[in-house]
């Protein structure tokens, strides 16, 4: 579970009602018809962007950013080096018997341990991430399709309860709360967009990066393991993933393994 999303969403919602709170009452800040042309309307340019399948399935992609563990690079680096040892020492077909932690890394030591042609897994491999990349994105670009259209369908909201409150001139005495309910589309506009959707769009981007970059390292691991290359040669080349601060820390454990082990 990302801790961070949850509190970066129940944070901000909390600031937002205690201002809300503490400014009088919050009983003036509900406006059910207010609320139906912002959802609804954002909805229904969302189903004109998008395929109906394609917004049933942003909400499955947008729980990534509420509940996904993501392995970090380091320990998915440790896993193939381990893996290539056992290639080296037992020969491919051993892979067979080892138990990938994530489905990607599964199906790489299956083509490998199934003797598939070096170029062949690659192609597969390839394909796997840039198809998942691809879902990926279109869920993105749901929820930023809908944080455009919610701040839109906000102003169209405060359009038509102006157009209302002026009808209404005669009545001078109503047209403070009249202003009042017809701003108030745009609130929920704004709060919807820049709380909710365009955040989420931005997080489910970042998890998408943080996968790319895992599969990447599985798949130039299973190319090297394909290709007989040493375990040593292999980490070394891996840790062009790693941040710099990463690469320091895993060079001072090794140094320390070493002089440990002396």
């Amino acid at each position: 579970m990302d801790i961070a999303t949850i509190i970066g969403l129940f944070g901000g919602a909390a600031l937002v009602l205690s201002a809300i709170v503490m400014g009088g009452s919050a009983v003036i800040f509900i406006n059910i018809p207010g609320v139906l042309i912002v959802v609804g309307g954002t909805l229904a340019a969302s189903f004109i962007k998008f395929s109906l399948q394609d917004v049933i399935n942003s909400i499955s992609v947008g729980m990534k950013a509420f509940i996904y563990k993501i392995e970090r690079p380091e320990t998915i680096i440790q896993q193939m080096v381990e893996y290539t040892r056992i290639a080296k020492k037992e020969g491919l077909i051993a892979l067979e018997k080892v138990e990938a932690t994530d489905k990607f890394s599964a199906k790489a030591l299956q083509y490998l341990s199934d003797g598939f042609d070096e170029g062949l897994i690659e192609d597969m491999l390839y394909k796997d991430i840039n198809l998942t990349i691809q879902r990926h994105t279109t869920g993105q670009n749901v929820f930023k399709g809908m944080g455009a259209a919610a701040p839109a369908f906000g102003m169209i909201g405060t359009l038509i309860g102006l157009v209302q409150m002026l009808a209404n001139m005669s009545e001078p005495g109503a047209i403070g709360p009249a202003m009042a309910v017809a701003l108030l589309t745009t609130l929920y506009g704004a709060v919807i967009a820049n709380l909710v959707c365009l955040p989420l769009a931005d997080k489910l981007f970042l998890r998408s990066q943080q996968e790319r970059i895992n599969k990447s390292i599985v798949l130039e691991s299973a190319v090297g393991i394909s290709r007989g290359v040493a375990p040593m040669v292999l980490e070394e080349s891996l840790k062009i993933y790693l941040s710099p601060k990463e690469r320091e820390k895993n060079s001072t454990m090794e140094l320390a393994q070493e002089a440990s082990g002396g």
